[in-house]
């Protein structure tokens, strides 16, 4: 993980703190929205990762408009982009946190593997 967090800070510019939540929010969403098979994959080739999840997941923010986002296709990714967005990051910066976390998954867990979790959100392929 941490190899994967000085990456991404390297091409960012961003604090490693801000690094760390982007990509636990980016997981998360993913954990939420992918098959646990493939998701435990990718989890699998990232130490610490599952741990980032878990941990946010018990200090999770719910409320009314993130239940209902869990309930209508599409809006969780709606809410992951302004969780990034609120955690200080532009729209340049996201794709580039994204980008570099799916082609580090890839080199670790393979093409098959996170392909198979992209392709299984409604609409992610095309943003990525």
């Amino acid at each position: 993980m941490e190899t994967l967090i000085a990456a991404i800070m390297s091409k960012t510019g961003l604090d490693e703190d801000t690094i760390r939540e982007a990509v636990t929010i980016i997981l998360s969403f993913l954990n939420k929205e992918a098959p646990a098979d493939r998701m435990q994959q990718v989890f699998d080739v990232l130490p610490g990762a599952a741990e980032l999840v878990a941990a946010r997941g018990s200090k999770s923010k719910g409320g009314l408009l993130a239940g209902l986002g869990a309930m209508v296709p599409g809006m969780g990714a709606m809410n992951a982009l302004n969780e990034l967005s609120a955690a200080g990051l532009d729209m340049t910066q996201i794709q580039t946190v994204v980008k570099t976390l799916v082609g580090f998954a890839k080199e670790k867990a393979g093409d098959e593997a996170v392909d198979e979790v992209i392709s299984s959100i409604p609409g992610l392929s095309q943003i990525l």
